[in-house]
């Protein structure tokens, strides 16, 4: 069955809020010029649940814990690949900490309606809630 059947690599994301609903992006030190800011994304490693990946994803990036809500996106992507997207909200008592330098150049807080230039098209749908398997966004507090 290994090898009669395709192979798939999981791009996992977490739609990470804050109590004001406020969505942690990322600039992103490797993605396209003019389409650094992003949300928090990896892939899955093998053996981990998409869960335990926002959660890892999250905390190697900022130093920020969370929580994972509910399914918002699921889809194949492009050739081999398959995306997935979850709502998190921060852990009580987690801020973000140290961010890792190699894939990170700077993160921070924003509105749904005040996003920085060069956010990544395909994330902005997510960050506004807007889609198809997505519901109300959860937050923490």
């Amino acid at each position: 069955m290994w090898w009669r059947n395709a192979k798939f690599m999981v791009g996992v994301t977490g739609v990470v809020r804050d109590p004001d609903g406020r969505v942690l992006l990322l600039r992103h030190r490797m993605w396209p010029e003019g389409k650094q800011w992003g949300l928090p994304s990896g892939y899955a490693k093998r053996g981990e649940t998409f869960e335990q990946t926002v959660v890892r994803e999250v905390r190697e990036e900022t130093g920020l814990e969370v929580e994972v809500g509910e399914l918002v996106y699921l889809r194949s992507g492009f050739q081999l690949r398959l995306e997935v997207a979850y709502e998190a909200v921060c852990a009580p008592g987690s801020s973000i900490g140290r961010l890792n330098s190699l894939e990170i150049l700077e993160a921070g807080w924003f509105a749904p309606d005040e996003l920085p230039d060069g956010v990544m098209d395909g994330h902005v749908p997510l960050i506004r809630g807007e889609t198809s398997a997505g519901g109300a966004a959860r937050r923490c507090g």
